[in-house]
């Protein structure tokens, strides 16, 4: 009992045989135990650390309130017992298992009067957020991209915005702790290279990715969203270097197919295409964020666009598919139901179109093809692609009387052929308009597969939305759209 803890710890490491056990106050089987780990310690073969409360089993126990000896023992539960042969860990056990204690320690009375079994607790050191900045503090977090160092009198939000990190928005500063949290959110290696983004063609690893998803403000459950979001966009058919560097509007629209939409709580009804929804916000702007930190897409530098749009911070959402009749856009572009996907648009903001009179599909379909004529310019044609965000009430009129997707799809089209003497240059008084070669044909407005159509939104009110296209669209197998699968 006079022995000092620090001495008598040293003279347990050297012994052939020892023993650590692992407790903490706050849990009821680590006090029940408390008389027979006392025994144990006395010994002179066991060491006890506590990882909360430093006054706990004092004075015969090591303070391991910063977890250092808990995280680099590997602990999960308390109690843990732990024995040691020639200074090596030779098994372990958790909780009380009075059977197993005996065994390990060799005393065959041990623990006579307790219950034969009771659980333990999880060890402080694996609870939410711990773990990680236990890595990053004591272990190796095995992170290789470049830190830059905040001193203490250095705001890391103001540093951020002077350093160009950030979209004009505060970013997450992203701590080691923080990115390896965000790592836990995919099976990836963090060290595996995505691809190169445009417009300096640099290399992006997951771990970049991370970096950025927590600077956007993610969740570690995004991550997989996230990453498929960047390997669409860098697909060479999207085209992401011309639609970085155009000086029209547009930005990548994400939209998310699949049940993860609902597991990590994405928005596909009211205010769907607007803000207030965490993953909806942060998933778009950390693809955003990737393209301006690791591709060096400045505004204003690269980025060249005229006037820009809200949706160069972000723009993403899920497609309701809560309708079991409706074909889901990843579907209708290949893939199966029910798996998770990704597509990405190369779009601008919305166009909204108010109809609360059409009863027919056939009146909304007229009604619809009218607005999206208006698509770029109205004497424009096979100029653009164009997405529509289709409402509950707007779809209900379809669904009502039997229409599916093809079926609207193809009666939108329909719609919208004119005759090309209408469109050419100078046409109606407007220079703007389609070569004069082709005034007389029936032209149609978007290319057959241009139209890409998704359902979301709140139940109340008949107005739907378009979002025009890039004009990069005009080049109709150089860029279009990609939807691409969710690995998990």
């Amino acid at each position: 009992m006079g022995i000092g803890v620090e001495d008598k710890a040293h003279d347990v490491m050297e012994s052939a045989v020892s023993f650590k056990i692992y407790v903490k106050k706050a849990c009821e089987t680590c006090t029940l135990l408390q008389p027979l780990i006392a025994r144990l310690v006395e010994t002179g073969q066991a060491t006890v650390f506590v990882q909360d409360d430093p006054a706990f089993f004092s004075p015969l126990a090591i303070d391991d309130s910063t977890l250092e000896q808990s995280f680099h023992d590997d602990i999960e539960v308390t109690p843990t017992l732990l024995k040691f042969a020639d200074g090596k860990e030779a098994e372990r056990v958790f909780g009380w298992d009075r059977a197993e204690w005996r065994r390990i320690t060799g005393l065959a009375d041990l623990g006579e009067d307790l219950r034969a079994f009771q659980p333990g607790c999880g060890s402080k050191s694996r609870e939410p957020g711990v773990y990680e900045h236990l890595v990053a503090r004591f272990g190796d977090s095995g992170l290789e991209s470049r830190k830059i160092v905040i001193t203490g009198f250095e705001d890391p939000l103001e540093a951020a915005f002077e350093r160009g990190w950030t979209d004009g928005l505060p970013i997450i500063p992203p701590t080691d702790e923080r990115i390896l949290r965000m790592l836990g959110g995919t099976r990836r290696d963090k060290h595996e290279v995505v691809g190169r983004v445009p417009p300096n063609l640099s290399p992006v690893t997951i771990e970049k990715i991370a970096i950025n998803a927590v600077m956007a403000g993610c969740k570690p459950e995004y991550m997989p969203v996230v990453i498929a979001a960047v390997e669409a966009a860098l697909e060479p058919v999207f085209t992401m270097h011309g639609l970085l560097c155009t000086t029209c509007f547009s930005g990548p629209i994400i939209v998310v197919n699949g049940p993860i939409a609902k597991r990590i709580g994405m928005n596909w009804g009211m205010n769907a295409l607007g803000q207030g929804n965490r993953a909806n916000a942060t998933i778009g702007r950390a693809l955003q964020l990737i393209i301006r930190n690791v591709g060096g897409g400045i505004p204003g530098d690269l980025d060249r666009s005229t006037l820009g749009g809200p949706g160069k911070y972000t723009f993403c959402f899920a497609e309701d598919e809560t309708d079991p009749s409706w074909e889901p856009l990843s579907v209708a572009r290949g893939l199966e139901r029910g798996e998770n996907a990704v597509t990405l648009f190369q779009g601008d903001g919305i166009q909204g179109v108010v109809d609360q009179r059409s009863a027919t599909p056939e009146q909304m379909a007229k009604s619809l093809a009218m607005s999206l004529l208006a698509v770029g310019h109205p004497k424009l044609a096979e100029f653009t692609n164009a997405m529509l965000v289709l409402s509950p009430e707007h779809y209900a009129i379809f669904r009502n009387a039997g229409w599916d997707r093809a079926r609207i799809t193809a009666e939108l089209h329909a719609e919208m052929v004119r005759p090309g003497a209408e469109l050419v240059f100078g046409a109606q008084g407007v220079g703007e308009g389609i070569a004069a070669d082709r005034a007389g044909e029936m032209v149609s407005k978007f290319w057959p597969e241009g139209l890409l159509i998704v359902r979301a939104g709140g139940q109340a009110g008949l107005y739907s939305a378009i979002c025009g296209g890039w004009t990069g669209g005009r080049f109709r197998y150089e860029s279009q759209p990609v939807t691409r699968r969710i690995a998990l």
